[in-house]
């Protein structure tokens, strides 16, 4: 783990209801800028200078992740991560074959 990477992954929608998973402050700017401007606000306004002081060593990375986590939160895009996890995790049991 790097000094920019999150203590644990933050799972949010894109624009087109696709999970991403942000893991480090780069992949939060990233997101960040690509944000529509029409939605942007002073949440995330405040979310991307915090990712920005962090990667200028200005801010932990810890403030960034909740940054981001309150970004999501406001614009309804976060993601539960124990749902996220199970749909993408393999079954547990079972091949996924039926036996005949």
């Amino acid at each position: 783990m790097n000094a920019t990477t999150f203590s644990s992954p933050i799972f949010v929608k894109d624009g087109n209801c696709i999970v991403r998973e942000i893991v480090s402050v780069d992949g939060a700017i990233d997101f960040l800028e690509e944000w529509p401007e029409s939605r942007r606000d002073l949440i995330h306004k405040t979310a991307l200078k915090a990712c920005y002081d962090a990667h200028d060593g200005y801010k932990p990375v810890s403030v960034v992740r909740q940054a981001f986590i309150s970004f999501a939160r406001r614009a309804c895009i976060l993601e539960d991560p124990a749902a996220v996890m199970r749909w993408i995790s393999p079954p547990k049991s079972g091949s996924g074959t039926e036996a005949l």
